[in-house]
């Protein structure tokens, strides 16, 4: 892989807020988020490995393209302000696409034993691919339908976190994901807008579970706040 990117640049006032890895881990920090410099060489070979095989394999909007520090890979990092998760966790990532927001999150959480699922081959193989280039270990990439996980006994009961980003209603997500949680596990989905009726809907569909609607503020990091980003926790009596 020949092409690299930028990671030193500054906002001059047309920049995304947070435009740089500099940028990335000054916001993750000033929000309790510690990444150590290993864990920034990480990111940035996420980061630009994203975008090299963005080219080729549509993983993210090719507008956003400028954006992938403030909104996908901080996006992502975001669970850990606002989520307890237990050390060494088992972490399912439904719907990751080209690893968000599993991978970033397991870079900062390198303890945790996560495993992707995407129904896409092509994106799940990039998902893989970064997660062998970054280093990383006790991490899995499936290709499998939300549906068919739900009928794998390997993973019934077996996950204390689940996590999904822009996938599906939230209602259709617990239906897939309710069988594999384990006692006391819980779901942070990244969403965005006026979430009342989804979280209606959910509550409706699903008696004995408990849902918080999580308005994402970060300083440093305004852009969340601005464009209503929210992420939904949810967990069964």
């Amino acid at each position: 892989m020949t092409q690299t990117y930028d990671i030193t640049g500054t906002n001059d006032g047309t920049a995304p807020s947070i435009a740089s890895a500099i940028d990335c881990w000054t916001a993750a920090t000033s929000n309790g988020i510690i990444l150590d410099k290993g864990q920034m060489e990480q990111l940035t070979r996420f980061h630009d490995e994203l975008l090299y095989w963005n080219e080729r394999v549509n993983l993210i909007s090719r507008k956003d393209v400028a954006n992938v520090w403030e909104r996908h890979i901080l996006h992502s990092l975001t669970i850990l302000k606002y989520a307890t998760i237990p050390t060494k966790a088992r972490l399912l990532d439904v719907g990751t696409g080209g690893g968000l927001p599993g991978v970033p999150l397991k870079i900062a959480r390198p303890d945790l034993k996560v495993v992707l699922v995407d129904s896409i081959r092509k994106k799940i193989n990039c998902a893989q691919m970064f997660a062998q280039h970054t280093g990383l270990r006790d991490i899995d990439a499936v290709c499998m339908r939300a549906e068919e996980v739900l009928q794998s006994t390997h993973y019934q009961k077996g996950f204390d976190v689940i996590v999904s980003r822009a996938v599906a209603p939230t209602t259709s997500l617990l239906t897939w994901v309710r069988p594999l949680m384990r006692q006391q596990a819980s779901c942070w989905f990244l969403k965005g807008g006026d979430l009342a009726d989804e979280v209606a809907q959910a509550k409706a569909d699903h008696p004995g579970i408990s849902i918080d609607v999580i308005d994402i503020d970060l300083f440093g990091a305004p852009w969340f706040a601005n464009e209503q980003k929210r992420i939904i926790r949810c967990r069964f009596a």
